[in-house]
């Protein structure tokens, strides 16, 4: 160890991240968190015109950002956003495999397009994303998945696509950490949030939020900020030996 304080450990200057699904949301929350911890970002997701508003609160905290139109399904999408930082930056030490859809169809409903589309952006989007990254992150580097607390538990809504998703991110998760870390020194870890303010809590049906919150024993919907501090820890030196585990920041609704 050297001489650094706490506090040092949590920094991330001359670090190059990339952030999926950066263009609004918990996305764009991180990007800027990981710019004002030091790092510069790299911004991928569908939106192209809302990524430039991310990369514009990035630049203001004095750090570098580009923005590219990515569709993490799509996995020549995946090798361009890396090939993107690549040649803007030199290297990837962080990814933040952020880019995910929602839904809430019955089971017996739901169309085989409808679960496939789940499926192909959270799970397969952040396989594709990581195995892009794999190949040009050099020892030290780390990979956040989020997940939610849906991979791990039921919450009232009919989710069994969403759920399965997330689900399926902590056994890779798991997997790329036991391939990786050993062998090349990257750690591989998840985030599985609880209810946060997000466009994905937007769309939920009026009442929802509320039937919830007797299960959160905080009382409250979390704080996107609360999320990114975690976020930093994962990445950064201060969770240098954490590496094949899954985070829940949920306020508790994992105890009910």
């Amino acid at each position: 160890m050297s001489d650094r304080t706490i506090l040092d450990m949590f920094r991330l200057d001359g670090k190059v991240a990339i952030v999926t699904g950066a263009s609004s949301g918990l996305g764009a929350v991180f990007a800027r968190t990981l710019a004002e911890a030091g790092a510069d970002v790299v911004l991928g997701a569908r939106r192209a015109e809302r990524l430039v508003v991310t990369q514009k609160a990035v630049e203001a905290t004095g750090r570098r950002a580009i923005a590219v139109p990515t569709d993490v399904s799509r996995p020549e999408d995946c090798q361009a956003l890396v090939d993107a930082a690549m040649a803007e930056f030199g290297k990837a030490d962080v990814l933040v495999n952020n880019a995910g859809v929602g839904t809430a169809y019955p089971a017996t409903r739901e169309t085989p397009e409808q679960f496939r589309q789940v499926i192909d952006v959270n799970l397969n989007g952040c396989y594709w994303m990581a195995q892009a990254c794999g190949r040009v992150m050099q020892p030290g580097s780390s990979i956040v998945n989020i997940s939610s607390i849906l991979g791990l538990t039921t919450a009232g809504l009919p989710q069994a696509a969403y759920a399965a998703s997330k689900a399926g991110l902590i056994g890779l998760t798991r997997d790329l950490a036991q391939q990786w870390t050993g062998r090349r020194g990257i750690r591989v870890n998840a985030l599985a949030p609880g209810f946060f303010e997000s466009e994905m809590t937007d769309s939920y049906q009026p009442g929802y939020l509320d039937s919830q919150m007797p299960r959160v024993l905080m009382g409250r919907a979390g704080h996107p900020e609360e999320l990114a501090a975690a976020l930093i820890f994962l990445v950064s030196d201060a969770g240098g030996y954490v590496t094949g585990t899954t985070l829940p920041v949920e306020g508790g609704f994992l105890t009910s």
